[in-house]
């Protein structure tokens, strides 16, 4: 006969937990549940109610503690301009996302399939001429077509000149660290550059000019994440149709991307979100024709206070799609989140 202690804390089949584990695991994730939950039924509940009921409460239990109201789905859906905000949102985060992943793609395939020797020289002439470009639109009002033209004349001419006869230069390696650094400085340093570089290319409150902030703002996460999907697919299999005189282009779509659908779409959804719920850059970089859903929220803070009850409407507006195409490609998620751990 076992004792107390054994039952308790010993499992009775290797994969099963012990009655101790057990109770701690589920007690953990009830409480990591409510820690998720709660929130979202309290943005629901709070879209149901009116000032009232916000500032006298709390009440939490719609027919029982108050009388739910449409009130503010009404205001927010009908007779406020909500639906230009959603639509842009839309429409800059599904564009931004795409373009995103596809051009990442393309460069982590590229990092873990081609061998890169990209001369020093070259880079330091491109960011001199880049610094040349900006002193001469912005400090002698010459016009960016002619200033981008003339600085990439010159940096083709000296890099099938000069360039190519220095012998110091970076690899793959250094690449893919200098593409995730990007993440690692903070937005607001980055906001104020690119708001004088949209206002002087009469881009600013436009999808276009989040469109490519997005893209590139995003572009190093596609990157670093889709180079372990690529590097996890056996080379035999592109050697092979290789051999049978498939480009590397066809190589890449026929191949590499079917192999790696999953991760894929992990990664499009992760970047997804990100745009989606993206603030700071929209802040600066739209007023009123491109706003976006999280401008759009916290404008709500008014000088009267938060309108809890025309936020939480926003809100649930905004989450639910996100919700929805999650449960979609949940099996697809999940399976991309294991694509390149495991190696050998």
């Amino acid at each position: 006969m076992k004792s107390l202690t054994q039952r308790l804390f010993e499992p009775k089949a290797i994969d099963r937990q012990s009655p101790v584990a057990f109770v701690i695991t589920y007690a953990l994730l009830f409480l990591w549940a409510l820690v998720v939950l709660v929130p979202l039924y309290w943005v629901l509940v709070t879209s149901f109610k009116g000032p009232g009921e916000v500032d006298n409460g709390p009440f939490y239990i719609p027919f029982i503690d108050f009388q739910p109201s449409l009130a503010a789905w009404n205001f927010m859906l009908l007779q406020n301009y909500t639906l230009g905000p959603y639509l842009n949102s839309v429409i800059v985060a599904l564009f931004s996302t795409s373009l995103a992943l596809l051009i990442g793609a393309l460069a982590a395939y590229a990092l873990v399939r081609i061998r890169f020797d990209v001369k020093l020289a070259g880079v330091a002439l491109f960011v001199l001429l880049l610094v040349a470009v900006i002193v001469a639109v912005a400090g002698f009002g010459v016009a960016w077509p002619v200033a981008t033209a003339t600085a990439a004349a010159l940096f083709l001419i000296a890099l099938f000149t000069l360039v190519k006869h220095t012998k110091a230069a970076v690899g793959n390696n250094d690449i893919e660290f200098w593409i995730i650094s990007n993440r690692i400085m903070p937005p607001i340093v980055a906001v104020l550059p690119i708001y004088i570089m949209f206002q002087q290319l009469k881009l600013l409150d436009t999808r276009l000019a989040l469109i490519a902030t997005y893209t590139a703002v995003n572009l190093p996460i596609v990157v670093w994440l889709t180079r372990d999907f690529f590097a996890a697919i056996p080379r035999d299999l592109e050697e092979s149709a290789e051999i049978d005189g498939a480009s590397k282009l066809r190589v890449f779509a026929t191949i590499a991307l079917p192999l790696v659908r999953s991760g894929l779409v992990a990664t499009f959804l992760l970047v997804l979100i990100l745009a989606w719920n993206e603030y700071l850059l929209a802040l600066f970089l739209s007023n009123a024709k491109a706003q976006t859903m999280p401008v759009l929220v916290s404008a709500q803070n008014t000088t009267r206070g938060p309108q809890c009850w025309n936020m939480s409407v926003l809100i649930v507006v905004m989450i639910a799609p996100v919700i929805v195409i999650a449960s979609v490609l949940q099996k697809h998620i999940a399976r991309g989140l294991l694509v390149g751990a495991v190696k050998g």
